[in-house]
């Protein structure tokens, strides 16, 4: 049973970087095949998916986020991170990592991957962001 734990900060101050980390056990995030997301989901919004690293380490980002995400791994620790710069109030959310197959990539036109049939999901890490 692979299990997903995010952690982070909690709050932080508008235009500071806001990193996060996601624990995986139970399965290791270089097992071929599979993709590790990033999926946040703000108050009154639907999910929004934001990035991925696939097993080899290979990246792919949001187009809407990408000039301020990036997402890393320590293969060591099994652990993934994500950092988000210059955060605003429209970045309060509650954020997830979760598993998915690698067949399925990210929309060639959208660039974006659509959420949908992932197996494995962290319970989320509320962050918020205020002065």
């Amino acid at each position: 049973q692979v299990q997903l734990q995010e952690s982070g900060p909690g709050l932080v101050k508008p235009s500071q970087t806001l990193s996060l980390t996601c624990i995986v056990s139970g399965g290791s995030i270089t097992t071929s095949s599979y993709a590790w997301s990033w999926i946040r989901q703000s108050p009154g919004k639907g999910r929004e998916w934001m990035g991925v690293i696939a097993y080899d380490g290979s990246t792919y980002y949001n187009p809407s986020l990408k000039s301020r995400i990036s997402i890393a791994r320590d293969t060591s620790k099994n652990q993934l991170s994500l950092q988000v710069t210059s955060v605003t109030p429209e970045d309060r959310a509650v954020y997830y990592c979760a598993r998915r197959s690698w067949e399925v990539r990210p929309n060639r036109h959208t660039g974006v991957l659509e959420i949908s049939d992932f197996d494995y999901w962290g319970q989320g890490t509320q962050v918020t962001v205020s002065s």
